[in-house]
């Protein structure tokens, strides 16, 4: 493929969720505050997961290479936007949007191969708890991220350089608080039927196929589930995979609601505000979601606490 870009451009703009002065100190302080739980929340978890050796297992091996993305992912947009609310700038170069769009696509990627590699891993602890420490090896659990990386990048890179062959006109405005992929594509003055058939088919194929194995997996669930005698037993089974479960519900209700809803797709604003839940929110809830219920992710958080510098047990 013959990657040229004949654009003059050096800039693009980015919409501002409102264009009223006196709301934009309020909007930096939602946004700043959500930030920083979500990189606390996420490192938190991270780090209880490597500084435990009882969390040394597949599940949460997943789930550190998770948060660990969920601060990549945030940090890939709500920096650059707080700092616009900051300077009264809208302004973003082509080379940085460019770049953040890459990586948007990179971690928004990663974080739904995650999820379907965390669905594969419940399917064999329910159904195949016998061979599950077997099948679930040390070597697999790092191709299985190793795969997921390496998928990815391929994804994002193919993205990125089917937008560097395009030329722009004079209208630069995205109508995004970031660049998403198709709101840049819009703004092209070239012939974008390409770039549209390779969206559709590796939406397709990189999205759909995690789909698909999170439906296969969790379709495998219930059936086990279903076949447990005693309640008692398959309330714990359905305890292992609950906090998975809901955040995929959540991650995909977001998603199709962005991209499936008219209203949204109809309004730039919209679009923006529908936005926030997957690109902000649900990274900042999932460390709530994973740890609320989870006794062994809160007995590591709490050993950890008291492994800091100062911190004293109570005493009883």
């Amino acid at each position: 493929m013959e990657l040229e870009n004949n654009t003059q451009i050096s800039k693009f703009l980015l919409l501002e969720f409102s264009e009223k002065p006196e709301l934009q100190p309020l909007i930096f302080a939602i946004f700043l505050s959500m930030y920083l739980i979500t990189v606390f929340g996420n490192l938190l978890i991270t780090l209880a997961v490597s500084s435990d050796a009882c969390l040394h297992t597949p599940m949460y091996f997943f789930l550190s290479n998770l948060s660990f993305v969920d601060i990549c992912f945030t940090s890939t947009t709500i920096p650059k936007m707080l700092w616009n609310i900051q300077t009264h700038s809208k302004v973003i170069t082509y080379e940085a949007c460019i770049t953040q769009m890459y990586f948007y696509i990179l971690f928004a990627g990663l974080d739904d191969f995650l999820l379907a590699v965390m669905a594969c891993d419940r399917y064999v602890a329910i159904c195949h708890p016998l061979q599950y420490v077997v099948i679930m090896s040390p070597r697999l659990c790092g191709l299985l991220v190793l795969l997921s990386w390496t998928m990815t990048i391929m994804y994002s890179l193919l993205h990125s350089l089917m937008v560097l062959r395009l030329s722009f006109c004079s209208d630069l405005e995205i109508h995004h608080f970031f660049c998403e992929l198709n709101q840049v594509i819009q703004l092209s003055c070239s012939d974008t039927f390409l770039n549209n058939i390779v969206i559709y088919f590796s939406t397709a194929l990189f999205g759909g196929g995690p789909f698909a194995g999170i439906i296969y997996s969790y379709s495998k669930i219930v059936s086990s589930i279903t076949g447990i005698s005693s309640a008692q037993g398959k309330y714990k089974a359905f305890s292992t995979c609950a906090s998975h479960l809901s955040v995929v519900s959540l991650f995909y209700c977001t998603v199709l609601g962005v991209y499936l809803s008219p209203a949204v797709t109809h309004s730039s604003h919209s679009s923006a505000t529908a936005s926030v839940m997957y690109t902000v929110v649900m990274p900042m809830l999932n460390p709530f979601i994973y740890s609320l219920r989870n006794k062994d992710i809160k007995r590591s958080l709490k050993r950890f606490y008291l492994g800091m510098p100062g911190i004293k047990p109570p005493v009883t």
